[in-house]
């Protein structure tokens, strides 16, 4: 039986779920060069979903074939055809691997070949991109991809991508790499998993303490000499925890983040809250914000899609509380009508994108002018009052 593709929902598979939004993905991916439309098509109409394989068979199969026609583009010195194809088999690799089961040899043969077509992507880039390790846990560092601005001007400005727990940093060379640089920032993209690609991220991610990567980065950041302190924003993609907020709550270094805001904690606390009141009558639900979004030092943008996990009334009316304690905190839904409005805006990341850079781009200049205006006019040193001017 081969994939039954509904016109009307072209990202669903029957009884599977993470496929079908596995496949929104690579579909929205296509805009930004991540993938083609006829390649997904072609793919997903030769997964038979009789066969437990089929899945991961057909996007390597897929994968491959891009890979090995980036190989050729090198050799016959067409740069830019390779590092096209390098980038679609990355994410036709990251789709092979999302239906693999842990412990299948297999699985790290897909992981090499996503590592090795990003590598090959870095290498060949103007700048050439850079893969760094940052510390983080005892034994369990973090890597991630550095891509410097193209037209740097001293120290620049730098934007973090990292998604969710499980998300791969070889995704947002095509996602969200070109929004930072055409807008003349670096950017670091970094995800969770360890820099051995996720053989211990199982050991890892059911920690409570996810958030403690946050500064960690921060600091590696801090040791560079190519970048400007004072203009360090964060994206954490995919919005389903506030693992970010969490990490950004209490460090004052960041300029600005677009992250959940620390909503997903509110819900959970006033979840539990109703819970608790319901058993005992006597006991009521607590009002308010939760203690990370009440702590949030930077500027956050909260952006959620109509259609997404979260009712959008329900964002408001959190959003309008936090604004309420005089947070720096800014909403945008997106609605069904102009699109990107699914969970994760997978259906157009092309326009999140572009109103996500273009926020953090205007808030770093506000930083940059601000810094400006300060080194003009250094506050003048207090001069201790004397007896002759009391």
């Amino acid at each position: 039986m081969l994939a039954e593709l509904d016109p009307r929902n072209p990202f669903h598979w029957p009884h599977r779920e993470e496929l079908g939004t596995e496949f929104a993905r690579l579909l929205g991916a296509a805009q930004e060069g991540g993938s083609t439309v006829s390649e997904c098509f072609l793919t997903a109409a030769r997964i038979d979903l009789k066969d437990r394989q089929s899945w991961r068979q057909e996007w390597q199969r897929t994968a491959i074939v891009s890979h090995e026609r980036g190989n050729r583009a090198l050799d016959s010195g067409h740069l830019l055809t390779a590092k096209s194809n390098w980038l679609r088999a990355v994410n036709y690799y990251l789709a092979a691997a999302i239906d693999f089961d842990a412990a299948d040899a297999n699985l790290k043969v897909v992981l090499q070949s996503i590592r090795k077509c990003a590598h090959l992507y870095l290498k060949h880039s103007t700048p050439g991109g850079e893969v760094v390790t940052i510390p983080w846990l005892h034994g369990y560092a973090l890597e991630g991809f550095f891509l410097p601005s193209p037209n740097p001007r001293g120290r620049s400005a730098v934007v973090i991508c990292i998604g969710e727990p499980g998300h791969r940093k070889e995704e947002y060379l095509g996602k969200s790499a070109r929004y930072a640089l055409e807008r003349g920032m670096s950017l670091l993209a970094v995800d969770l998993l360890g820099s051995d690609g996720g053989v211990r991220f199982d050991k890892i991610v059911g920690r409570s303490d996810l958030e403690t990567a946050i500064p960690s980065v921060m600091d590696f950041l801090l040791s560079r000499h190519d970048i400007d302190e004072d203009r360090i924003a964060i994206f954490g993609d995919g919005g389903g925890s506030s693992f970010v907020a969490r990490g950004i709550a209490h460090d004052p270094r960041f300029a600005a983040a677009v992250c959940d805001g620390g909503i997903w904690d509110m819900m959970e606390q006033e979840f539990l809250q109703g819970r608790l009141s319901s058993r005992d009558a006597t006991l009521k639900p607590k009002r308010g914000y939760s203690g990370v979004a009440q702590t949030l030092k930077c500027p956050v943008l909260v952006t959620v899609g109509e259609h997404g996990w979260l009712e959008p009334g329900m964002v408001k009316n959190m959003v309008r509380q936090l604004k309420s304690n005089r947070q720096d905190i800014s909403l945008k839904i997106f609605s069904g009508s102009e699109t990107a409005s699914s969970q994760g805006h997978l259906d157009n990341p092309s326009l999140a994108n572009e109103y996500i850079f273009d926020w953090i781009a205007d808030r770093l200049e506000n930083r940059r002018s601000l810094a400006s205006a300060v080194s003009r006019n250094p506050p003048r040193p207090l001069r201790m009052l004397s007896q002759d001017d009391s």
